[in-house]
């Protein structure tokens, strides 16, 4: 199936989960996810995949559920899981290593009727993906690598940014006095920016655009990887 972008009406289907937010009204409306959402999801990920191992021969692109897609049920046995069970924005991931999808290094995106959200790195850090971060820029020249790398995509995009610092206290090994020790305050790792949402809906361009960001973010996505591989060999 030939990617060709989503359909107009697939923005105004995820604002009437939103609003319809029960497994009823969407067992009711099934194949309009499997129309809107579900099948140019699949294309989208075979043909962005192609672009990505451009990039990275090793990029993960498996267009199936709980690869480079997610469910669309939320999973309400977590705690403080959400009440709506129907997840109103569709997520796409592309990784790379052999760690959980979520805790290896991988261009990213979601999209919701009120924004496009692209993002390269790892959102957020499992324990033995914050030791490994941690001892990794313990060492001064990848600590300074990593900084360098921070400001220079910002320096390539002024709407680039990269997440905010979780931690107010320094770990142990760090402190105030060493250069750059503000990065061992992160719950994360990555870049990302914000774009209209109806992007999606042109193919061409979609893939364009997303090329050029995750190519501006390459850097942090091979940093970033090297760190997971500290993770899996220890």
């Amino acid at each position: 199936m030939e990617f060709k972008g989503f359909s107009k009406k697939t923005l105004p289907f995820l604002d009437s989960i939103r609003k319809n937010n029960n497994k009823e009204w969407f067992t009711a409306h099934k194949k309009e996810y499997e129309e809107l959402i579900l099948n140019p999801s699949r294309a989208f990920v075979t043909e962005m995949g192609e672009h990505l191992q451009a990039l990275e021969p090793t990029i993960k692109a498996i267009p199936k559920i709980n690869k480079s897609l997610y469910r669309i049920y939320r999973d309400s046995r977590r705690p403080n899981a959400i009440a709506q069970p129907i997840k109103e924005r569709i997520g796409i991931i592309f990784w790379q290593g052999s760690a959980k999808r979520m805790q290896s290094s991988s261009f990213y995106l979601h999209f919701s009727p009120e924004e496009l959200y692209v993002a390269t790195g790892v959102r957020w850090f499992e324990k033995p993906m914050l030791d490994a971060f941690r001892k990794t820029i313990k060492d001064d020249k990848k600590r300074r690598e990593l900084a360098n790398i921070l400001k220079a995509i910002k320096a390539k995009n002024k709407n680039y940014t990269h997440l905010e610092k979780g931690y107010k206290r320094y770990p142990k090994g760090f402190c105030a006095d060493m250069e750059h020790a503000d990065l061992s305050l992160y719950k994360g790792m990555a870049t990302y920016t914000l774009l209209d949402p109806h992007l999606i809906e042109d193919g061409e361009q979609l893939i364009n655009t997303l090329y050029k960001i995750y190519d501006d973010m390459l850097p942090l996505q091979q940093f970033m990887y090297e760190v997971s591989l500290r993770v899996e060999h220890d």
